[in-house]
């Protein structure tokens, strides 16, 4: 199945902008917002948890959708449900703080149903050539967005207390919406053969199959992705209890990142994956060492640097060895649902069990040292992960 880079990818990536950017602007403080209504780093934890809870049933039971009818209106639908969380959260106001299953299911399954339908379509619009070059744009569109929106929001909220949040969560709500007209550019891809829903379990129990250490390689990798996705942000503004302090973080750390991803993109060739894989994840572990001397703004904007320069040398060769899998024959193509699904569960599973042992370290202790011996350890997995998948990098090479 041979794809091209043309208008479609194009296209792609401009509605992923889009559901970044609004992303960006308000999912940065949807935590701080939470926990200006109750300072409970358990409370964050079991809302983070029910959203993973959430976007697994969604790939569960999606995958069958996607496959089979319209997996465009499955994107749309992740847009939607995002939009409309946000919407509920306007609603709900300072009531919100009680309703953290309603929310946690609204933001998982908006996750879910969008990126769901947009790895199997990222999939189908690029091809072993062109990923690398795509997930560089993915990386550099999601770190311009994180750039600057949580910047101006931070700006807002600094300005006008309170009444910031409410802004922000609108301008989020008008984003998706001009994300969902715009998705409507996209041309509606062919439905595929009939869903098997046995395919992911017994890829992940065949031990001769390149899935197995795959599955088990991006479990490592979740362990790091489910604490780290809200724990980050939420230290920074403890830390400065200051919403523009975190958006100027947030700024910093994403021009970092921006020029990594488009630096890694460019010019990461096949020959230098799987070194660039393990050079990435050790980096990545080491960032945290200026959390060890202290933990205040400017050792975690030191560790979000470093974070934000040596991750896109893991982050691009793993996502795409692991979707180039879904090319290697012809009926791995056919397939390319269901191993999206059983790629997602791997994730998932690593995140889920970061963040359960998050929840049970912080009902023994919230101290700042226990939360980054927790970041550190949990901040090794990819090192874990860039081993198991380093033979497989070479065997396709």
């Amino acid at each position: 199945m041979q794809a091209k880079w043309d208008t479609q990818s194009r296209l792609l990536l401009i509605v992923y902008g889009l559901f970044a950017c609004a992303n960006a602007c308000s999912g940065t403080f949807v935590n701080v917002f939470l926990w200006k209504l109750k300072p409970d780093y358990a409370l964050i934890g079991w809302f983070a948890l029910v959203q993973q809870l959430s976007l697994g049933a969604i790939f569960m039971f999606g995958g069958k959708w996607v496959k089979e009818y319209n997996k465009m209106n499955c994107l749309r639908l992740g847009i939607i449900l995002a939009g409309v969380f946000y919407a509920v959260v306007l609603l709900l106001g300072k009531q919100a703080v009680h309703w953290i299953w309603l929310l946690g299911l609204l933001l998982g399954a908006a996750m879910g149903a969008f990126w769901l339908a947009f790895n199997v379509v990222y999939f189908e619009v690029t091809d072993a050539d062109n990923r690398d070059r795509f997930n560089g744009w993915v990386g550099l569109i999601g770190s311009a967005s994180t750039m600057v929106a949580p910047w101006l929001a931070g700006l807002l909220i600094a300005s006008f207390g309170e009444t910031g949040y409410t802004f922000m969560f609108t301008a989020s709500l008008v984003i998706f919406t001009c994300g969902v007209v715009l998705s409507f550019w996209l041309k509606k891809r062919p439905p595929g053969q009939a869903y098997v829903w046995s395919i992911p379990l017994k890829l992940w129990q065949n031990r001769s199959s390149p899935w197995h250490t795959t599955c088990r390689a991006l479990a490592a990798q979740g362990l790091r992705d489910g604490a780290y996705s809200f724990l980050i942000s939420l230290l920074v503004f403890v830390a400065t209890t200051n919403e523009l302090k975190l958006g100027t973080y947030t700024l910093i750390s994403s021009i970092a990142a921006l020029l990594s991803y488009y630096a890694v993109g460019r010019w990461l060739k096949w020959n230098y994956r799987a070194n660039g894989m393990i050079v990435g994840a050790v980096a990545m572990a080491l960032a945290i060492i200026p959390l060890f001397v202290r933990v205040d703004y400017h050792s975690l904007l030191a560790f979000g640097i470093g974070m934000a320069l040596t991750s896109p040398l893991f982050i691009i060769p793993m996502t795409s060895v692991t979707f180039d899998l879904m090319g290697q024959s012809e009926q791995a193509v056919n397939n390319r649902v269901e191993l999206t699904v059983l790629r997602e569960f791997g994730l998932l599973a690593g995140r889920m069990v970061s963040i359960v042992a998050f929840i049970i370290i912080m009902s023994w202790s919230t101290s700042i040292q226990t939360i980054v011996v927790f970041l550190a350890v949990i901040g090794c997995m990819p090192v874990i992960s860039a081993l198991m998948m380093r033979k497989l990098v070479r065997q396709q090479k």
